[in-house]
């Protein structure tokens, strides 16, 4: 009998570690894509590849304070959804410039690895994005976005302000991409509303109406169907 219970109390104590082990999964996938948003941004310092240059660098957070700037982090290179959103980011690279927006891509892949990348995908030719080498996914382990099973990050893009905070992010598996058009959209929305305090409704451009939140609060409550109307809101 003696035995029969030390065996009982042994299966006992292996089901409450295999539960506990269980809720810690369940944790660490519930933390993983935490929001970041309204939060001061990662610190970071990594290797990279500077395209526009075709040379090895370093790039910090440092690098990017007081500026507007996004964070971009991709599964990896040569592979097939990646470098079209790396073409699309870098073909609207000059726009993002004149909103003064730094971009910088990230993978888990090294600076090595990124070389190459450029110098034989044909969709990067003429790339002048700098990519962050990533190899063991510290960075994106801090902001959130590293598949530990895979050793490959999520996509997710950081929109951090001058201030260093996190202001938009966006986090996908990664079978699909995403629309950089809708980004720069939204850089230009968060542009317009830290700089005049007014509050930008769905699918706003520049030109188009904001919400006088700030002058109207409360006559505005419930009645925002008076200020704007769906067609305006869908032009």
């Amino acid at each position: 009998m003696a035995c029969d219970t030390n065996k009982v109390e042994a299966i006992a104590s292996e089901t409450v570690q295999d539960n506990h082990n269980s809720e810690m999964k369940i944790q660490e996938k519930k933390t993983m894509s935490s929001s970041l948003v309204l939060q001061k941004a990662p610190a970071f310092k990594m290797d990279a590849y500077n395209a526009k240059t075709g040379h090895f660098t370093n790039v910090s957070s440092e690098d990017y304070k007081g500026k507007w700037h996004v964070v971009c982090f991709y599964p990896a290179d040569f592979t097939f959804v990646c470098p079209t959103e790396i073409a699309a980011m870098n073909a609207k690279y000059d726009e993002f410039q004149e909103l003064g927006v730094e971009i910088l891509a990230v993978s888990t892949d090294t600076k090595f690895s990124h070389k190459r990348f450029v110098e034989t995908e044909p969709l990067l030719a003429g790339l002048k994005l700098t990519i962050g080498a990533d190899p063991t996914g510290t960075v994106s382990r801090a902001f959130g976005v590293m598949i530990e099973d895979e050793g490959i990050a999520l996509r997710g893009r950081f929109l951090i302000n001058p201030e260093g905070v996190c202001v938009a992010q966006e986090v996908q598996a990664p079978m699909v991409g995403r629309n950089v058009n809708e980004f720069l959209r939204q850089v230009r929305a968060w542009q317009h509303a830290s700089k005049t305090g007014e509050v930008c409704p769905a699918g706003w451009r520049p030109g188009k109406k904001t919400l006088p939140v700030a002058t109207d609060v409360e006559k505005m409550t419930g009645r925002v169907g008076d200020y704007i109307t769906i067609e305006e809101i869908l032009s």
